[in-house]
C-alpha cells in the first residue's frame, strides 16, 4: 500500500524560510516541501537550490515554488513572512505592519483549501500565532507558534555551558512571551532528572559562580546579541521548526514551549504564549501545566498581561 506523501509549505523564502527548508532536507523530516515568497522567481530559484543537495542527503526530498492558494494538500504550513524589527525596536513594536502580511496570507491559504497545521514563526509570534488562528477559524490545536522553543533551547545551551554537560542532558523552559517578558520556571530545571534548584543547594561551594538571574537575561538576550552582530538569527530557528514540523508529521507526541492559544490553562484566557505542549499529528495534543511556584506565576501573569493589552490593539 502506498505510503501518504508528507507536504510541507514554507511561505517565506528569507533566511529563516530557507534556514528552515534546509533543516527539513537534511534531516528528512517530509517528502515535498513548496516554497512561496511574495518574489515569485525568488521562490523558484531557492527550490532549484535546495534540490540540487540531493545527491548527498539520506532521502530526497521534492522542492518546488507555489503560490498562497496552492495549499489544499499540504499537511504543514509554516510561516516565517513577517516584519523584522530595526535596531532599537522590540518584536511588539513591529506588530500593526506584522498583523496586516498576516491577515492577506492566511486569508489567501485558507481560502484556497488548506486543512492542515499552521506552524507560525514571523514575529511577535505569540500575538501572531494569536491572529492566525483568528483569521483562519481552526481549533486551536492546528495553530502553533515557535514561541519559547527557541529560548528553551538557548537556555539548555547556557546550562550545558555552566555545568560542562551535553544540552540534551537538561530539561526545562522558558516560559510566556517570546521577548522581553519571558522567564525561566526554574522549579522545573532539571539536570540528568535532578532539580537544578537542588543540585545548586547540595554543591553551594562548587557552584557558588551560578547566577541564576544572570542566565535567565543571557536567555532573553541571546537572540538579540545574534541580531546585533549580524543583523538577523536564521539556524536556530530554522532547526526549531524543522523539530515542530517532524514531531507532527511523524506524531511524535514530543513535548515543545510552543506557542499555543490557552484555554483556562494557568487561569487564562484570550492569549497565546509560550507553554510546555504535546506535539503529535493533530497539531497541540495537550497543553502541560506545570505546578509552578508563586513568583513564577506572577511573571507568567505578567507576560500575559504584555500580550493581551497587545491583541487588544488589533482589528480582531
Amino acid at each position: 500500500m502506498a505510503r501518504k506523501a508528507r507536504k510541507v509549505t514554507i511561505v517565506g523564502s528569507g533566511l529563516v524560510g530557507t534556514a528552515c527548508a534546509y533543516s527539513m532536507i537534511n534531516q528528512s523530516v517530509c517528502d515535498e516541501i513548496m516554497m512561496i515568497d511574495r518574489t515569485y522567481d525568488r521562490a523558484v530559484a531557492h527550490a532549484l537550490d535546495l534540490s540540487h543537495c540531493m545527491d548527498f542527503t539520506q532521502a530526497r526530498t521534492k522542492v518546488s515554488a507555489g503560490r498562497l492558494e496552492d495549499c489544499r494538500d499540504m499537511d504543514v504550513v509554516v510561516l516565517t513572512a513577517g516584519a523584522n524589527p530595526k535596531a532599537g525596536q522590540t518584536r511588539l513594536d513591529v506588530l500593526e505592519e506584522a498583523e496586516k502580511i498576516t491577515r492577506d496570507i492566511v486569508s489567501r491559504i485558507v481560502g484556497g483549501g488548506f486543512d492542515g497545521v499552521f506552524v507560525v514563526a514571523a514575529n511577535p509570534v505569540d500575538i501572531v500565532t494569536y491572529i492566525v488562528r483568528e483569521v483562519s477559524g481552526f481549533p486551536r490545536n492546528r495553530v502553533i507558534g515557535t514561541g519559547t522553543s527557541i529560548d528553551s533551547a538557548r537556555l539548555k545551551t547556557l546550562l550545558s555551558e555552566v555545568f560542562s554537560i551535553d544540552p540534551r542532558s537538561v530539561n526545562g523552559y522558558a516560559m510566556g512571551e517570546h521577548g522581553e517578558s519571558q522567564f525561566v520556571a526554574w522549579s522545573h530545571v532539571t539536570i540528568g532528572g535532578k532539580p537544578l534548584l537542588h543540585i545548586l543547594e547540595q554543591h553551594k561551594e562548587r557552584f557558588h559562580h551560578v547566577n541564576l538571574d544572570e542566565i535567565a537575561q543571557k536567555t532573553k538576550d541571546a537572540g538579540w546579541e545574534i541580531f546585533t552582530r549580524k543583523g538577523n538569527t536564521q539556524f536556530g530557528i530554522g532547526n526549531a521548526l524543522a523539530y515542530i514540523v517532524r514531531s507532527i508529521l511523524n506524531d511524535e507526541h514530543k513535548i515543545i514551549a510552543v506557542s499555543a492559544v490557552l484555554e483556562g490553562e494557568y487561569g487564562q484566557t484570550g492569549v497565546c504564549t509560550g507553554v510546555p505542549a504535546i506535539i503529535g499529528d493533530g497539531g497541540i495534543e495537550e497543553v502541560l501545566e506545570l505546578n509552578l511556584t508563586w513568583e513564577e506565576q506572577r511573571k507568567f501573569t505578567h507576560s500575559c498581561d504584555i500580550l493581551k493589552t497587545a491583541i487588544a490593539s488589533l482589528h480582531i
